[in-house]
């Protein structure tokens, strides 16, 4: 699994969890880390639509609809949390370009 793949993962939390859309960000031994990959944007805060990162290529990526990177945490998940054995698609160049420079920015932004 290598960074910008697109995986469906089972992301728990402390009251259940779900299968969501996930783009992999590095491995390390049995722990990957990813970002969540959502579509819903437009009812969320201001705030919070600021760190979704928008992918313009969706349909190049494997994804049936408009979707967003949520850059809030990076999610640390099992081996095992991953559910499709291979990717379901990738950024495309140019996306993944747009969010190395996003990614950059929001750290200034935070600093």
């Amino acid at each position: 699994m290598t960074f910008p793949e697109l995986y469906i993962a089972y992301i728990a939390w402390e009251t259940g969890g779900k299968r969501r859309l996930v783009l992999v960000l590095s491995e390390d031994d049995d722990i990957i880390s990813v970002y969540p990959i959502t579509s819903q944007y437009d009812k969320k805060d201001k705030v919070i639509q600021a760190q979704y990162f928008v992918i313009n290529d969706w349909g190049q990526a494997g994804l049936d609809k408009q979707s967003y990177v949520d850059t809030i945490d990076i999610v640390e998940l099992s081996r095992s949390a991953i559910v499709t054995p291979s990717p379901i698609g990738k950024l495309s160049e140019a996306d993944e370009a747009r969010l190395m420079e996003f990614l950059t920015n929001e750290c200034i932004r935070k600093v």
